[in-house]
């Protein structure tokens, strides 16, 4: 299994002192078996850790606090083994605030028809016993995800992995502490939003930095700690021979790798995991941050353009799910369209920072004229995003609550090469198809700004989006305009009837 060693799932499982030692000891063996299959299922990234079994109130409402106050603890897992009378049950959920899953499972996948008796019966009881669990979890009003089935179904262990994954999305936005470096780029709606509402929500910290500060920084790198990072650079990407030394811009590229350590090293002092830059306010830098931006968001971190720090956050969120899966997640915004009929094609990119991490072969290390900026050319990766199933997602502030928009889309290789495109870029056919994605999109209000991910898909999004009570709408396939307006309709008016509840 791949996990994340610092995240934990902890396993807790109902019971009652009714049913005596006996039975309680065969309850915890068993209950122990399905925790150890769920750990060392592939599927679940994060480590699930069996808790002792609860059978009253008091050890339910502790073991609910202490995974509130657990550093590790990223979300709770509950089987009624048992019948669990669910008023025991009552302080701990009301105490709990890590996300919750109930696990409606049994211990065996056969019945043993020819010798089932009242004692298998007694020690059997999920099927009635998770039923109470799930009416006080639904009259207390509790947010959770259910998931039917057993433990050895690669079904079930796929959807409690795309749960787990979100839940370790959520602990990385709560406590994450987002650097601007300048305000956001003049004029634009989309990429404002309430900070304070978003710690609240989503527990980000989002805090401005002036442009200097980081320059300053910057110029105290030294420049044996350059020259050793630039090798890095040769040894890692095909870098183009007027950046290599003895080239005529060798000078840039070296100040490419000043910038990045500098940026990297004001992010790891200040205890920063995202970050925004921008264009319009770039102070004492010579370049704008583009190979720089690039590798950060490879390590994970997350990146906002022109100020974006919503979608900066949502990056950081995603990169966290997203933990040792293949594919790649990055910065992206929808850029151009391909409108030939049977070949509607959306063109993805930026100015520079594209993530490698989606890269379909070793990028190229090149250097290009920027025509905004009003800087020296930058240094930026080249290359196109590997093909496959991606999820496109943007966060969009919509004055009473946050959404979440997002699209089910392929990412294709380019129809023919583009030797005049000098940026990292992705192309994608969106479902259903570009005029009814484009319309929902639109329609929703979804961000131009974005995050494209061939690692993480809608069912873990959709947990995410319940997790932090964020309203979700989903363009997949199946979508129709109308059906689609009328959602946004009913969210409307469900977000603002519930609004203060």
């Amino acid at each position: 299994m791949t996990a994340d060693t610092t995240r934990e799932i902890w396993f807790l499982t109902g019971s009652q002192g009714l049913y005596g030692d006996e039975t309680l000891r065969q309850v915890a063996e068993q209950s122990t078996a399905i925790a150890h299959t769920l750990h060392q299922d592939e599927r679940i990234s994060t480590d699930v850790v069996w808790k002792p079994v609860l059978t009253d109130a008091e050890a339910i409402r502790r073991v609910c606090l202490e995974a509130n106050t657990s550093p590790r603890c990223v979300g709770v897992i509950a089987w009624m083994h048992t019948f669990s009378p669910a008023k025991m049950w009552i302080a701990g959920l009301d105490a709990l605030r890590r996300p919750l899953l109930h696990l409606h499972t049994q211990a065996n996948v056969r019945l043993p028809w020819e010798s089932i008796d009242m004692d298998f019966m007694n020690l059997n009881q999920a099927a009635h016993g998770d039923r109470e669990f799930g009416y006080i979890q639904s009259r207390l009003g509790v947010a959770r995800k259910t998931v039917a089935g057993h433990a050895t179904d690669p079904l079930v262990t796929a959807r409690i992995g795309a749960w787990a994954r979100a839940a370790t999305g959520l602990a990385e936005l709560q406590g994450l502490r987002l650097a601007r470096f300048g305000d956001n780029m003049r004029d634009v709606a989309v990429t404002e939003g309430d900070k304070v509402e978003a710690q609240l929500r989503f527990g980000v910290s989002v805090n401005t930095y002036g442009v200097n500060d980081l320059v300053a920084v910057i110029d105290e790198v030294p420049d044996g700690a350059v020259t050793d990072l630039v090798k890095e650079y040769e040894d890692t990407y095909r870098v183009a021979e007027g950046l290599r030394a003895g080239g005529a811009r060798h000078t840039s590229l070296r100040y490419a790798a000043r910038i990045e350590l500098g940026l990297r090293s004001f992010l790891t002092e200040g205890g920063f995991g995202a970050f925004t830059t921008n264009f319009e306010d770039l102070g004492g830098l010579r370049q704008l941050p583009g190979l720089a931006v690039q590798r950060l968001m490879a390590d994970g971190y997350g990146f906002g353009g022109e100020g974006d720090w919503k979608t900066s956050a949502l990056l950081r969120a995603m990169k966290g799910m997203s933990t040792g899966l293949p594919g790649g997640t990055s910065f992206m915004e929808d850029y151009t369209y391909n409108l030939e009929p049977g070949q509607e094609l959306i063109l993805g990119a930026h100015m520079l920072e594209v993530c490698p991490s989606i890269a379909g072969a070793t990028p190229s290390c090149e250097i290009h004229p920027l025509g905004i900026g009003g800087r020296e050319d930058p240094v930026r990766l080249v290359f196109d995003a590997a093909p496959g199933a991606a999820l496109v997602v943007g966060l969009a502030d919509m004055g009473d609550r946050f959404r979440l928009v997002a699209n089910e889309v392929d990412v294709v290789s380019p129809v023919e090469p583009l030797p005049k495109l000098p940026v990292a870029r992705a192309v994608w056919r969106p479902r259903p198809s570009l005029r009814t994605s484009t319309e929902a999109w639109l329609t929703a209000g979804g961000p131009h700004h974005t995050v494209l991910s061939t690692a993480i898909g809608a069912e873990e999004l959709s947990d995410f989006a319940d997790m932090t009570h964020t309203e979700l709408l989903l363009v997949d396939g199946s979508t129709e305009i109308r059906q689609f307006s009328k959602e946004i309709r009913w969210n409307n008016a469900y977000h603002r009837l519930a609004h203060g509840f």
